[in-house]
């Protein structure tokens, strides 16, 4: 959890700044979230090559190699702004997308530590620290933005690469038991073309993709779309530090809820509220419907995207984890990333009120599938 709050910090920088750094550097101002696309392709680029390596070194030793390139990928970011450089500082923005995917693979670390009834719970729980980065995160950009007046922003790049450097202690004491961190065995489970082909895998990995995807779509652009609307830069990253606190506060009973009403029922209820926070982003341009609809979209991932990677530790065995895991992650952050650059070049052409708009049938034919899941779970547990 501790892990989690200080690398979880890094995204809302990256996320909250990248497009807005973006927009001063570039020439184009349609490539203006290249440098978030690019963490979220970096992300999505080492889901698997980070998997094989915790394979062969354990998770401590991949972690702490993550920390160490977030460190180097803050400094490389900040130089590219003071030089003035956008393809330094895409550079910065590509390289922490190894620590992401480590972060991200925290969950599943936890998920692999206890029984099957406790995975939900486990995974909540890690998310919990994603409350402290929602605090930390902002606030190291309100606080270090002009710490170097000539290069606005450049030391809350410097900052994200403090946060990483601190990171460093705390992987350093990871201990995973032996029966949760040892490799598979001689059963070497299922090839990875029939479980990505079985339809329960199928619908847990679109809700995590369509639940991740959007959220990333609508929170990449948000930020510019505050400013360009006449909002402050400084609104604009209070906009996504309530966000991120929305994204991990229902951690703390999530999987209560989800041992409460199942699977599929709390991650269609994150998708409603996906939908529901499009709706309230159309209904005007004030401050309050940008806090309000971002509000909306975190809880709307919290509940779709636990529930989502809860859905998806039902469909391997203890053999096939590695590879299952990999695979989902390689899904959801490749499709994030596209999600985030496609998100700038929509705002740009058509403008905020398409992005909202596109979602909705998205999210409608999402929970269509999750409606199916749920009958077939409900099936699965009917006495013969």
């Amino acid at each position: 959890m501790a892990a989690q709050s200080l690398g979880g910090a890094s995204a809302p920088i990256l996320i909250s700044l990248g497009g807005i750094v973006g927009q001063t550097l570039a020439d184009d101002a349609s490539i203006a979230t290249l440098p978030v696309s690019l963490y979220q392709l970096g992300l999505a680029l080492s889901t698997i090559p980070a998997a094989m390596l915790m394979r062969t070194w354990g998770r401590r030793s991949v972690y702490l190699l993550g920390a160490i390139l977030a460190i180097a990928a803050g400094l490389t970011a900040a130089a590219g702004i003071i030089q003035g450089s956008f393809l330094t500082f895409c550079v910065g923005t590509a390289m922490a997308g190894f620590y992401g995917a480590c972060v991200q693979s925290y969950r599943f670390a936890a998920s692999d530590t206890v029984n099957s009834e406790r995975r939900a719970k486990a995974i909540s729980n890690i998310m919990i620290g994603g409350l402290m980065a929602a605090i930390i995160g902002p606030q190291v950009v309100i606080w270090t933005r002009d710490a170097l007046p000539a290069s606005p922003f450049a030391g809350s790049f410097l900052g994200q690469s403090v946060l990483a450097l601190l990171a460093l202690p705390l992987l350093a004491l990871l201990r995973m038991p032996p029966t949760a961190s040892a490799t598979a065995s001689s059963d070497a489970g299922r090839p990875l073309v029939v479980i990505a082909r079985s339809p329960r895998f199928i619908v847990a990995v679109t809700a995590g993709v369509v639940s991740y995807g959007l959220m990333s779509f609508i929170m990449t652009a948000a930020p510019m779309a505050m400013v360009g609307c006449g909002h402050t830069v400084g609104e604009a990253a209070l906009g996504i530090q309530w966000h991120v606190l929305a994204m991990f506060g229902p951690s703390f009973f999530t999987g209560s809820l989800i041992n409460r009403f199942g699977k599929p029922g709390v991650t269609a209820a994150g998708l409603a509220m996906i939908a529901a926070s499009g709706l309230l982003a159309l209904a005007g341009l004030d401050l309050l419907h940008f806090w309000g609809a971002l509000v909306l979209l975190g809880l709307g991932w919290n509940f779709g995207f636990i529930g989502a990677t809860a859905m998806v530790t039902d469909c391997y065995r203890p053999s096939e984890r590695a590879k299952v895991q990999a695979l989902n992650d390689f899904l959801v952050f490749g499709t994030v990333a596209i999600a985030s650059f496609g998100s700038g070049q929509l705002l740009n052409t058509s403008g905020w009120s398409s992005i909202n708009t596109l979602m909705l049938p998205i999210v409608g034919l999402v929970l269509l599938m999750l409606g199916w899941a749920a009958r077939q779970a409900r099936a699965d547990k009917a006495p013969a």
